[in-house]
């Protein structure tokens, strides 16, 4: 399209400050709405899902082609602000274009870096005890310079508890977190809840290893956190004596998620946070005939094993009554992303439970599979 080409050459000319791609014309097409905003030396990408945000950058001179491909792949609508004009480039269904300019009454400007710093759950210059123990922070409560990534990390996985709790309209909360290891985010989450978010909150972490347990005890009180304790246990056969709100699992080994995922499901808790781990089960079992291109290459086998158990517990969850998620999410110790489960006990239909169920039994069946949580649910008898 010569015409596209020549038109954006003439727009991108201008040293535009913002643009805009919207109209998503293709729903095959991942993004509902892009947004680009010139620095002093680059154009910061801003891609939006539905769920989610992810940033790159684009050097200058590359952005009219960038954006032609946009426009002939996802979107229909291109908005568009120099310093003193406005653009606008429409896409017909039947590939016309429709190109418009207008000057602008007020010049735009190029916004500085310091003004575009997200506001974070977790507010830098703030005190935090725990981030300063783990290093994050300066005891001035300033970011490390080192530590801006684990920061952004923290209060990433801050913001998936906080949008759980605020949608329970909840302000009591009995939280269970699985597998805490040394608890880093388990302090996070509890100061964040009963300083910021001024709830009520009676939260215990469960690990196998008691000189860690001991140490986090140790920790809390010095703290001051009278409401957060520590448990030698195992998750599986783990018997709460009161009723559960949340349950937290990061990281739990391989079916040790299961039976966290398990224990929430029968115990009714309204919210599930979940960083599965080491998934090897359903690699050691798959097995299919039909589609065995799967697995002839080991690294390939892996990892789509580790991709169906999530989507059987993402499937379980929805079945057993939870409006469920998957959701990227990096990891804190800067290995690749993991998928992270939110599951919030919602009204399901019972159509739309019996279409999960049989979508696992197909899985199971074409692979062979008897990956653990169904099995925990079955012997249950909650299938």
């Amino acid at each position: 399209m010569e015409e596209l080409r020549e038109t954006l050459s003439c727009i991108f000319s201008d040293k535009i400050r913002k643009a805009i791609f919207s109209n998503q014309k293709n729903q095959d097409f991942l993004y509902r709405k892009i947004i680009l905003e010139r620095r002093e030396n680059f154009y910061q990408v801003e891609k939006l899902t539905e769920e989610q945000a992810f940033h790159e950058n684009l050097e200058l001179n590359r952005a009219a082609d960038y954006s032609e491909k946009l426009l002939k792949e996802g979107f229909g609508q291109l908005n568009a602000w120099g310093e003193t004009r406005e653009y606008a480039v429409k896409i017909s269904k039947k590939g016309k274009i429709l190109f418009q300019k207008r000057e602008l009454e007020v010049p735009v400007k190029i916004r500085p870096e310091h003004n575009r710093r997200k506001r974070y759950l977790l507010e830098e210059g703030v005190i935090i005890p725990p981030l300063i123990d783990m290093g994050v922070f300066t005891k001035e409560g300033k970011v490390v310079r080192t530590m801006y990534d684990k920061f952004r990390q923290i209060n990433k996985f801050v913001e998936f508890i906080d949008d759980a709790v605020d949608k329970s309209g909840l302000d009591k909360l009995r939280i269970i977190d699985f597998g805490c290891g040394k608890s880093y985010l388990t302090f996070v989450v509890y100061y964040y809840l009963t300083v910021v978010k001024k709830l009520e909150i009676e939260m215990t972490g469960l690990d196998l290893k008691e000189d860690v347990i001991v140490k986090c005890n140790k920790a809390a009180r010095k703290y001051g956190y009278d409401h957060l304790k520590f448990i030698v246990g195992d998750i599986n056969g783990y018997q709460s004596e009161m009723p559960v709100d949340m349950v937290i699992s990061l990281h739990a080994c391989d079916t040790a998620t299961d039976y966290a995922l398990f224990n929430a499901i029968r115990w009714n808790a309204g919210m599930i946070i979940s960083v599965p781990c080491c998934q090897h089960e359903l690699c050691g079992q798959m097995n299919s005939e039909e589609i065995s291109i799967l697995q002839r290459y080991g690294i390939v086998k892996e990892r789509t094993a580790a991709l169906m158990t999530d989507a059987i517990r993402g499937n379980l969850l929805e079945y057993c009554g939870y409006k469920t998620q998957l959701m990227e999410f990096v990891d804190l110790s800067h290995t690749p992303k993991n998928l992270l489960i939110r599951a919030v006990k919602s009204n399901i239909t019972q159509k739309h439970r019996q279409l999960m169920l049989e979508e696992i039994q197909k899985l199971c069946q074409c692979f062979q599979l008897k990956p653990a949580l169904l099995r925990l649910l079955e012997e249950s008898e909650m299938l």
